[in-house]
């Protein structure tokens, strides 16, 4: 029976809302991408470079990666974690590249509401993960060279495993709470994810409803992984410069240096671009410096680190060559 006051009109009306919901969240059952807007002609270029370099980046990670875990001269703290940082930029990687080349080869270029959910939760969750890891490393730098009499006692392989468990435990719980409050959002309406993948930023500005508690649960828990895993980084990189700064002879400092050079090459490009693009109480800033932001971060980073670690050091270098000798020998006897 109906209250007192309402018409036949407005119980149809209420009972139509449900429906009306519905519809509205089944109109957005996909986003569109808008990619990189304006290419033109250039596409087939791009498309290019982004497989080539998609490419470089899988195979130098994977070279890395089997020839660290292959050598048992590499079987130290320090290349366990670079043999890791390579399994896992395989992953990073494979969540966002793909989707990009398949995008800039087809027309309507589509991913369901359910599909960006889960790009944007393994983008981040590997994203966390090397944050953490990039962390560990300098503290396995740090003990290396500020500790040298303690390091074998303390980096041992059982706490060098726990670590690396417990960076890819903590990445992969750290956006479970800001993916779950964006799959709550209501979308109806505008459909174009005006990035080249699925994140929070443009997910975040597509909702018809007020996101500041998103964006302000999304900057705490950015701040709180990025910010204090970067000064983590830099305090134990000041102290490894200390220490190196007092060898006294030049052929040291100059060893030093190299086995640590590569690591803070790689955070500094890494956290350059991540801390730009999310410590921030804006839901997006320019389009273009997004876009340019997420190449830097999801393509550029990937794609130097097989550089920086492989044609920087000279024992990697030794041993991929061992190992490749070793394969062509056992194949032509």
């Amino acid at each position: 029976m109906s209250e007192p006051g309402t018409t036949e009109a407005d119980v149809g009306n209420v009972q139509l809302l449900p429906s009306m919901e519905r519809r509205n969240h089944s109109s957005l059952a996909e986003f569109v991408f808008l990619g990189f807007p304006n290419v033109g002609h250039v596409g087939g270029w791009l498309f290019a470079l982004l497989l080539l370099a998609y490419l470089f980046t899988f195979c130098g990670n994977m070279l890395i990666f089997l020839v660290i875990r292959l050598d048992v001269a590499l079987h130290t703290p320090m290349y366990r974690f670079v043999s890791i940082l390579s399994f896992l930029e395989l992953w990073y990687t494979a969540t966002t590249i793909p989707n990009m080349l398949a995008n800039l080869l087809r027309e309507k270029k589509t991913i369901s509401f359910a599909g960006c959910l889960l790009q944007t939760y393994f983008f981040h969750s590997l994203g966390a993960s090397e944050c953490y890891l990039l962390t560990a490393m300098a503290y396995d730098r740090y003990l290396a060279i500020c500790r040298p009499l303690h390091y074998p006692a303390v980096m041992t392989p059982t706490l060098c495993g726990k670590l690396a468990a417990s960076c890819w435990t903590c990445g992969f719980l750290c956006p479970i709470s800001e993916v779950i409050l964006v799959s709550q959002l209501p979308f109806c309406g505008y459909n174009e994810i005006q990035h080249i993948f699925c994140d929070f930023p443009p997910l975040l500005s597509l909702a018809c409803k007020d996101t500041s508690t998103n964006v302000l649960v999304d900057f705490a828990i950015n701040a709180f992984i990025i910010l204090v895993t970067f000064l983590f980084i830099m305090v134990s990189y000041g102290r490894i410069i200390g220490a190196v700064l007092k060898i006294k002879t030049a052929a040291g400092r100059k060893k030093a240096f190299s086995t640590c050079a590569s690591h803070l090459t790689v955070v500094l490009i890494f956290f350059g671009s991540i801390i730009f693009m999310y410590v921030r109480l804006k839901k997006s800033y320019s389009l273009t410096l997004d876009r340019t932001l997420a190449v830097v971060y999801s393509v550029l980073t990937p794609l130097v680190n097989p550089i920086i670690y492989s044609l920087r050091n000279k024992e990697l270098i030794k041993a991929i060559k061992r190992t490749i000798f070793q394969k062509v020998g056992r194949t032509h006897p």
